[in-house]
Formats: structure tokens, sequence, C-alpha cells
């Protein structure tokens, strides 16, 4: 991949993480923190919904021929997070008093338009 392709999937990932927050601030959910990074991953966004502190995955499809960005949040994938988020827990014990949740929002540019199309799976998979 070369250098310019790479900037582009870069912020079209920026551009989605941000689109997908504001989407859930929406919805009444509270942002945390983006982009949380440790040695066993990122998650792209944790927020906080009443009482359930949420981890989303934010996934991107140009177009869905190869399947949705849903689709794409493998078993491996959602191990990885899981660990991830145990290591978020583990470094904010003041989280603690609140249920944890893995959400998944899938996005894809919506055919002969310039809109997106939001696809919000709350509760995707399972700790």
């Amino acid at each position: 991949m070369s250098l310019l392709a790479k900037a582009r999937h870069l912020i079209r990932g920026e551009s989605a993480e941000q689109h997908a927050c504001e989407f859930l601030k929406a919805r009444k959910l509270r942002l945390i923190e983006k982009n949380f990074r440790c040695k066993f991953g990122e998650i792209d966004i944790i927020m906080l919904d009443k009482q359930s502190l949420v981890f989303v995955e934010v996934r991107y499809r140009k177009n869905s021929a190869f399947g949705s960005g849903a689709e794409t949040v493998t078993l491996q994938k959602q191990k990885k997070l899981v660990k991830t988020a145990q290591y978020y827990l583990q470094r904010h014990p003041e989280t603690a008093q609140y249920a944890c949740r893995f959400d998944v929002i899938s996005m894809s540019a919506a055919d002969y338009s310039n809109k997106t199309e939001i696809d919000w799976i709350k509760d995707a998979f399972q700790a």
C-alpha cells in the first residue's frame, strides 16, 4: 500500500470514528475516551450510556460488496477488544460501578449519494 493510500485510509477511519461519536452523542451517550491504545490493541470509542460503559468498535466500508463492516469484527478481533477493555478497566478503577457492553458501529457509503448509512449494533458480542 502506498503512503498516499494509507493516508487516505487513516483519514477515512478518523472521519468515520468522529461521525460515529457524533451519532452516539445525539442518542444521549457521553464520550469518555477516543482511541484508547495499549499493548493489547485499540478501542475506537469509550462512552457512557446511563449505567453502562460502552466499548465501541467503528467499521467503515466504502461499499458492501465484500460484506458489511460488522462482519469484519471476527472472533479474533472480539478477543482483542475484550482484552483491551479489561486492561482499560484495570487502569480506571473508577469505572467498576458500571456494567460493560461492546457495540459495533458499521458504516457504509449509501449508493449514489454522499450520505453514510449507519448500523448501530448494541451489545454486539459478549465478553
